[in-house]
């Protein structure tokens, strides 16, 4: 190990090459696996869902979980109806 005139261990430019050269796989591999914003979720289209402007039987959609009032749903694109009705109706949680 390299030293200098006081006696100190100094790093060799071998050591400080190595260590370089592991730290760059490490951090790509970190840069990787660090998980990404989600990005943001598409919405289907009405027709694909089915969607209707009236209710199916006791649902509907401003009980549904996707439902963000006044008129708008996180899964389905456009304006929603509160009382209207898709196949993707889920229950919100009591």
């Amino acid at each position: 190990m390299a030293t200098n005139c006081g006696g100190e261990n100094l790093l060799s430019r071998r050591k400080l090459l190595a260590s370089g050269l592991v730290a760059v796989p490490v951090t790509a591999a970190l840069i990787t696996l660090r998980p990404e914003p989600v990005a943001a979720q598409q919405k289907v289209a009405q027709k694909l869902v089915q969607y209707q402007m009236k209710p199916k039987n006791n649902q509907k959609c401003s009980i549904c979980l996707h439902f963000v009032p006044p008129d708008s749903c996180k899964v389905v694109e456009g304006k929603i109806n509160p009382d209207g009705w898709c196949a993707l109706f889920a229950p919100k949680p009591k």
